[in-house]
């Protein structure tokens, strides 16, 4: 164990800690000099050990909040798309949507938050690959809710049905007022299925091999991480593949996958070629997978591609509705991003959403492993469908409450249990981590909060829900005594927040969260936060040298 530490310790390094808030005031939230570690309330930046409930004040205005809500299902239009510009050598030419940042709501006003689940992961290793680039990401880059799930915290399985629900709550580690900051974690872990009772699977791969895929990290990666996924797959398993360059075609028909040395052939075969018709690719693969459908088996596109699309009707909105047509067919969709530079984010992630799908992005042969390897069962095989969540504040305890990030997934409460709306996605064995600040009015007791999962069973249409419900009773005392896997979570939704520099980050600094992730690695065997506080650490040295304060706000 002492060698193991010691491992750990030199792979983190030793780095000077500082200490950070999270603005979760709702109020005017004072903006520290850069290393200061001094707070408004004394505290040192650490909650007390018995926080009082004061009452909070919600000094926001209304009719002027710092961003402004958008609804999932808002179409997408071209001037939502920002360019990022490049700026001493960082990638140029990257397409992001701005979805704003969440405010706090008062429960009097709005008791329910409501939206749909979203276990995409792809802007977290978006956000790494411009950091070992030594670059700072675009704020637009970062999606805190596909940074906290991006990792794994370690959720108990049901023992019946698709959902287990955990619900924690913990005076907050971040905050600018933390007499009266916590914080409530939501997590939901999907039902569990073994890889030998896994269905047969389908698979198209629709590999984009334009001019701009030209490139060892694009269409190099993209063959590697192929023949990955083809080692996993069993005898019963058919792969084809659909291309597309100047035009889309069938570049491989359907074959069974023991027919791995053919399939490995014709991937290796791929060769890049012209500008980027992807109307066209997406349709010869959908149209490829519509004659192999079988109900019986995962039915599934999976789109390799840099997002760039510039030949063709190739307006989102046009791609987008075709997806949801086949959607509704059986067909799903997932979107694996690759390289660096002249890449869309917006239109990756939001195919892989609207295809039943989700979306991740490869930057390394390891996050490849990861993808279609380490849980291959929970990337293709779904166990509920149009999932949204529903979180009921009890207006007697709880002032006021922030959901932080899934601002793009956004539900109308009356939508709830709309089923035309459309929800989000859950694999088997996958989780999904949702963190509300929330305040709470002074010595109240009883509920705090109620969580309802509304889903669809994969291989029926009859829609059911699961509940749970939190009380003030079961509010951890301290945060010291709040799950590991919690303060994990609040660690990682802290970076994102910088990033994203939010508002209710304003006050934050990269070193304390640098800090608390270190010590948590301390603990932990994961390499993946090992990995993150190396991220942390180099985000607090990119932010230094570009010789500004605190890494938050506007």
């Amino acid at each position: 164990m002492k060698s193991k530490l010691a491992f750990i310790a030199l792979a983190l390094m030793v780095g000077t800690i500082a200490v950070t808030t999270l603005a979760c005031s709702g109020g005017k939230a004072t903006q520290a000099p850069r290393g200061d570690s001094s707070f408004e309330n004394n505290s040192g930046g650490i909650a007390p050990a018995n926080p009082s409930s004061g009452i909070f004040h919600n000094n926001q205005d209304p009719q002027n909040p710092p961003y402004e809500k958008r609804a999932a299902g808002d179409p997408l239009h071209p001037d939502d798309i920002e360019r990022a510009k490049p700026v001493d050598g960082q990638p140029y030419d990257m397409f992001f949507k701005e979805h704003g940042v969440n405010p706090f709501v008062d429960t009097e006003d709005d008791r329910l938050s409501t939206f749909a689940v979203d276990t995409d992961t792809g802007s977290y290793t978006v956000c790494r690959d411009y950091l070992n680039r030594g670059n700072m990401p675009p704020s637009e880059a970062a999606r805190s809710e596909e940074f906290i799930n991006y990792f794994k915290y370690g959720y108990e399985a049901p023992r019946s049905g698709p959902f287990n629900i955990v619900m924690d709550c913990a005076p907050s580690r971040y905050g600018q007022d933390l007499k009266n900051c916590y914080l409530l974690r939501v997590g939901l872990k999907g039902r569990e299925i073994e890889t030998k009772d896994r269905k047969p699977a389908i698979l198209t791969f629709c590999v984009d091999i334009s001019g701009s895929m030209n490139m060892e990290n694009r269409l190099g990666l993209v063959k590697k991480a192929l023949a990955l996924l083809l080692d996993e797959l069993r005898e019963g398993d058919r792969v084809g593949i659909a291309v597309y360059g100047q035009r889309g075609y069938e570049y491989m028909s359907h074959r069974d996958a023991s027919r791995k040395a053919e399939i490995l052939e014709s991937l290796r075969n791929l060769q890049p070629e012209g500008s980027t018709n992807a109307e066209e690719g997406i349709k010869v693969a959908y149209a490829m997978a519509e004659k192999e459908f079988n109900a019986r088996c995962i039915n599934r596109v999976i789109l390799c591609s840099d997002g760039v699309a510039n030949v063709g009707n190739t307006g989102p909105a046009e791609i987008l509705k075709q997806v949801q047509e086949e959607r509704r067919k059986g067909i799903t969709l997932s979107t694996v991003g690759f390289g660096m530079s002249n890449y869309n984010d917006t239109l990756m992630e939001q195919l892989g959403d609207k295809g039943d799908g989700h979306y991740s992005y490869v930057d390394t042969i390891t996050e490849a492993k990861r993808v279609f390897v380490d849980n291959l069962t929970g990337t293709l095989q779904v166990i509920a469908r149009d999932v949204k969540v529903q979180v009921e504040f009890n207006p007697d305890v709880v002032k006021s409450y922030r959901l932080i990030g899934y601002e793009n997934r956004d539900v109308a409460d009356k939508d709830f249990r709309n089923d035309t709306v459309d929800g989000g996605e859950v694999g088997a064995g996958h989780s999904v981590t949702c963190l509300f600040e929330i305040k709470l009015f002074e010595n109240k007791q009883g509920a705090l909060a109620t969580t309802t999962v509304r889903y669809k069973h994969d291989e029926r249409d009859e829609f059911s829900e699961v509940s749970h419900e939190i009380g003030s009773g079961n509010v951890h005392a301290t945060w010291e005594l709040a799950p590991a896997n919690m303060k994990l979570a609040a660690g990682v939704a802290e970076f994102s927040e910088l990033l994203r520099k939010s508002y209710w980050a304003r006050s934050g600094t990269f070193e304390a969260v640098t800090g608390d992730l270190k010590k948590i690695a301390l603990e932990s065997n994961d390499g993946d936060l090992i990995e993150l506080v190396n991220l942390a650490r180099r985000a607090q040295g990119i932010k230094a040298s570009e010789g500004s304060g605190s890494a938050g706000g506007n």
